[in-house]
């Protein structure tokens, strides 16, 4: 028996850590295109339960899969293509709320419990000196919505309502909740 985070992400990989169980890192290569017909909160835990199925091998094998976008009024913000993709991002969020949405999967062969937690965030005005100052550092570059909060962009969020973990990508309270359900041998102590 393993346990598997489904993601290459150093943030998710750091949270996991939190649990105090050994895990190993099996990046899923999935098509993580949504479906813009379909709402983005349903879609981000679609795209989560694709990646554990695609990861998983084992039947007695823990898998852990999130996704996270952001969404800003009526538009879905995923990874920046580019830097002026994450200048246009950041312009769209400065001064504005928004959501950061997490979809995660924890399966164990056929069981899986799969959620999507969202945190509501608002960020201050940005200037163009800030946003491109950031944008240099690299770091808006591999994240949903072109930021981290754990990050430089901590200084652009005035206020969140919800789970600041679950900005960073892996809302480790409430999957843990789930890691119970399908796995009660490994993180209830059993």
């Amino acid at each position: 028996m393993q346990i598997i985070l489904a993601s290459a992400s150093p943030r998710r990989r750091e949270l996991m850590g939190l649990y105090g169980v050994p895990f190993t890192v099996r990046a899923a290569d999935i098509d993580e295109t949504m479906d813009p017909g379909k709402p983005p909160f349903d879609e981000v835990s679609r795209v989560s339960r694709c990646k554990a199925l695609a990861v998983s091998r084992e039947p007695e094998d823990v898998v852990v899969a999130a996704d996270t976008i952001v969404v800003c009024g009526n538009q879905v913000l995923g990874k920046p293509r580019d830097e002026e993709d994450a200048a246009r991002m950041l312009r769209l969020l400065s001064g504005s709320t928004h959501q950061v949405m997490t979809g995660c999967t924890a399966a164990r062969g056929s069981r899986a419990e799969t959620f999507t937690q969202v945190t509501q965030l608002h960020f201050r005005p940005l200037s163009e000196k800030e946003i491109h100052r950031y944008i240099a550092t690299g770091e808006p570059m591999d994240k949903a919505g072109a930021y981290g909060i754990q990050g430089g962009a901590a200084l652009f969020c005035d206020w969140l309502t919800g789970d600041y973990y679950n900005v960073m990508g892996l809302p480790v309270c409430r999957l843990l909740e789930a890691l119970q359900k399908v796995a009660p041998d490994v993180f209830l102590g059993k």
